[in-house]
């Protein structure tokens, strides 16, 4: 469904010679190809080596484009440097299909300093030689396309601690040739070196220089210390070097751009209140254009933007202040990466932290700026909610970062929601007797990060805060919350880690439920109960405690309420089923909106049926955990349950999709005749690292809504 952008592109990069071959790496969301004859982005990371186990390969830490062959790609992986060893995919068909190779260290795609490098580069000169700056374990080589790599321990032989590592490490490499395809190796080659890694490998300065390939090194001295996020080199072989406080997002100044010969830096431009996060350099000389994006502005009217057409000498401003489209639409943030288009200098692209926005007119007094996203979506939905047939909408969406919102036309950017200012949607829910009244809870990024609940009459069309907040939740913020609405102006929200609270006046008080409080089971972890409203029963709402994590020595329970959500017994049935204690993300429990007392319920490992309201529960045979191997995850038997509209003919009353693994693999399955028979309803090619948030259509057999990993939601038919 559009949404148009939503997270932060942390690179662009386009191959250098041939015309409009472009990617986009984000943090969270995988990786994009331009296409341009559509004028619209594809994702090039949906399919294989990205399934649900393979989510955290979502983050991309770097891109590199072989100068000699406009097909070959290769991407470095990993989300956070905690998860531990990272991968190396390669691609030799523009991103189409991907070979990977576990690599000896780690990465961290949405760690600070993500707008940094490229780390990764391609020898143009040898391109089956690769270097690539790591995080924490300095610097790395490989002379075989990517298959094996060893430590450039004549540099440093030094892996950083976790307390040790700030964001930085070896920021970016640069090949010093005006050549390619000699196939001897580049002698000259520059790394920029981050403060951190400076401090505790021992070097002396943040540039070091090989004039052998890497087999020596002697330090640079610089003009100024600092960060460096990236390098360019021009034609004629000046370096332009720019020098922040910061690795970003959002890096601090002041910002110093340097050009350097080899020998002699010359001062072309500075920045006191913002670091120089983008530069990228067309053409060379006394003629060169330069472009300059300075991190750390939040203007109402666009980012600063700077822009020289004779090789520095002079600025001007090309954004702040400019035209956008749409009105208002400016970006805000984190200008960290900019490029010049090398086959069309007045196109000039920055990334932020919604997208990327483009400008077609850069040498013109006033450029226009609009934003270039279509058909790039990398929010992050919590919760996805659908209505009965028949609603004026189509679902309601809880989405980090972008808030909650009510979503009327899957081709079009929704409109309706409780605020337009900056803010993360973590539970939503509708009276499915009277679908125009629904609530919701989130946080109100925008002041202060406080917790906020809400609630609309019309179906979205105008929106109301909570007079109060339930206990709880000005303090526990996180995304394993929930609330149901059993009727219109009852609500039960349960905030992470808290005791579920009841409203029955659309949230002017609260009355605390009598289910137990949740011991924690890790620092930093969240847990919390999973509510859900039973459609043909008002009375009725389950609560599922799903253990909190797989390490708890507590099972999952299912608690009843017969009263509305107020009192709550736990199930007797549920203690006997003796469900597998797992993460509140990792785990599910559904209602069937046609029969009273219809629950389905995930636990992480198995999937389990109830038709007597909890009473008891059948097993489902068939799903079941694969252990991890290497750098994928375990696939869990079962994280995630949807209901939807039956299929014609069908012997149960809903359509079941279940996201889990079945014989060892993982997907969505179908199941139309209540779990008796199972298909896997996607493939291989439609795996979008990962199933999150999932929800059934009830007026199309076949159809779910559901978030792939920071790739927003997909719909299918």
């Amino acid at each position: 469904m559009k949404w148009g952008g939503g997270g932060y592109v942390t690179g662009l990069i386009y191959h250098p010679t041939s015309a409009h071959v472009l990617y986009a790496r984000t943090d969270i969301g995988g990786a994009y190809r331009w296409d341009d004859t559509a004028k619209s982005w594809t994702p090039i990371t949906d399919g294989v080596g990205f399934s649900g186990p393979e989510s955290r390969f979502h983050g991309i830490e770097s891109i590199a484009l072989d100068p000699n062959n406009d097909q070959l790609v290769y991407m470095m992986t990993g989300m956070y440097t905690f998860e531990g060893n990272g991968r190396i995919y390669v691609s030799g068909d523009r991103g189409a299909t991907w070979t990977h190779y576990d690599v000896p260290f780690a990465m961290g795609g949405n760690n600070g300093g993500r707008p940094l490098g490229e780390r990764l580069m391609v020898d143009p000169n040898k391109p089956s030689t690769l270097f690539f700056g790591s995080r924490m374990a300095g610097l790395w080589k490989s002379t075989d396309s990517g298959k094996s790599w060893a430590q450039v321990t004549s540099l440093s032989s030094v892996t950083m601690t976790s307390d040790q590592a700030h964001d930085g490490g070896i920021e970016t490499v640069l090949f010093d040739t005006s050549t390619k395809g000699s196939g001897t190796a580049t002698q000259t080659i520059y790394v920029a070196i981050a403060p951190d890694y400076v401090s505790a490998a021992g070097l002396s300065s943040n540039l070091y220089k090989s004039t052998d390939g890497g087999t020596s090194w002697a330090p640079v001295t610089t003009p100024t210390s600092g960060f460096i996020p990236h390098m360019v080199r021009a034609s004629d072989g000046m370096i332009y070097v720019p020098f922040s406080q910061g690795g970003g997002p959002s890096i601090a100044g002041p910002g110093k751009l340097y050009k350097f010969d080899g020998t002699n830096w010359n001062l072309l431009a500075s920045y006191d209140n913002g670091g120089y996060g983008g530069l990228s350099v067309y053409g060379s000389g006394s003629t060169a254009r330069i472009a300059l994006g300075v991190s750390n502005t939040w203007a109402g009217n666009g980012q600063v933007v700077q822009l020289s057409v004779d090789g520095g000498a002079t600025w001007k401003e090309i954004e702040q202040g400019m035209t956008h489209t749409p009105a208002g639409g400016a970006a805000s943030g984190w200008v960290d990466d900019i490029e010049i288009d090398p086959s069309n200098p007045d196109h000039i692209s920055h990334v932020h932290g919604g997208g990327i926005v483009e400008t077609l007119n850069a040498s013109s007094s006033a450029p226009t700026w609009s934003g270039n996203v279509t058909n790039l979506e990398e929010t992050a939905t919590n919760a996805i909610v659908t209505p009965p047939a028949g609603t004026s909408y189509k679902f309601l969406n809880s989405a980090g970062d972008i808030g909650t919102w009510v979503q009327t036309d899957l081709a079009a950017t929704p409109t309706k929601a409780p605020t337009s200012n900056w803010s993360s949607g973590n539970a939503a829910d509708l009276a499915w007797s009277d679908p125009q009244y629904i609530a919701g809870a989130g946080v109100a990024n925008w002041d202060n990060a406080r917790a906020f609940g809400f609630w609309s009459g019309d179906g979205g069309a105008t929106w109301k805060e909570f007079a109060t907040l339930p206990a709880g939740a000005a303090t526990n913020k996180g995304g394993a919350a929930s609330l149901v609405v059993p009727s219109r102006n009852n609500v039960i929200w349960a905030p992470a880690n808290s005791v579920p609270s009841y409203s029955t006046n659309s949230g002017s008080n609260w009355t605390a439920t009598n289910l137990p409080a949740l011991p924690a089971v890790g620092t930093g972890w969240d847990r919390g109960y999973r509510l859900v409203a039973d459609r043909k029963n008002a009375s009725k709402v389950y609560a599922y405690d799903s253990g909190g994590a797989s390490w708890s020595n507590s099972a999952g329970k299912v608690y009843v309420s017969t009263d509305g959500g107020h009192t709550f017994t736990l199930s007797a049935g549920s203690t006997a089923a003796k469900f597998a204690p797992n993460a509140w993300g990792t785990t599910s429990l559904v209602v069937n909106p046609n029969a009273e007392g219809d629950l389905w319920l995930a636990d992480g490992e198995a999937l389990f049926h109830s038709t007597d309201s909890g009473a008891t529960w059948t097993k489902v045979s068939g799903f079941a955990t694969v252990a991890g191997a290497g750098t994928t995850a375990q696939s869990q038997g079962t994280s995630a349950i949807a209901l939807g509209k039956a299929k014609s003919g069908a012997s149960y009353s809903a359509a079941i999709y279940v996201v889990g693994t079945r014989n060892g693999v993982w997907g969505i399955y179908r199941s139309d005749d209540a779990g008796a028979t199972w298909a896997r309803f996607n493939d291989d090619a439609h795996q979008y690292g990962g199933i999150g948030a999932i929800a059934g259509d009830w007026n199309s057999y076949g159809r779910i809504y559901f978030s792939g990993t920071g790739r927003g939601i997909i719909y299918t038919n």
